[in-house]
């Protein structure tokens, strides 16, 4: 799932000790543009908070993943980026159709023709 939109505030970096060694995360909120703005809590960990280098103002396109868990009766849950792109920074959302870099050919309009005799 991708969600897109201004980074409104970076809460600080957490670290701790866990049972596979020292863990990095740091959590920031994400403005996603509508009628009526939402906010998202989105959390980024170890090397990625360094990969996305992420700044207040700037918008991106998070790909995300949702999960809850359960811990006294209780559910928490978490959404986690595992990829964060800035905007502008792959050339838009057509990155994919357009790998080569090499600018895509002019849009053309269809005319119908009266000489054509199909009936569609």
């Amino acid at each position: 799932m991708e969600v897109s939109g201004t980074v409104i505030s970076l809460l600080p970096e957490v670290t701790g000790q866990g049972k596979n060694g020292m863990w990095r995360k740091q959590e920031f909120i994400l403005e996603i543009p509508s009628q009526y703005p939402k906010k998202v809590c989105i959390s980024l960990w170890g090397d990625k908070i360094d990969q996305a280098n992420l700044q207040i103002n700037d918008s991106v396109t998070a790909s995300i993943d949702i999960e809850s868990r359960e811990y006294n009766s209780r559910w928490y849950t978490e959404v986690r980026a595992w990829k964060v792109e800035k905007a502008g920074a792959s050339g838009g959302g057509n990155a994919g159709y357009n790998a080569g870099g090499a600018p895509l050919p002019p849009v053309t309009t269809f005319t119908e023709d009266e000489s054509d005799d199909l009936p569609f």
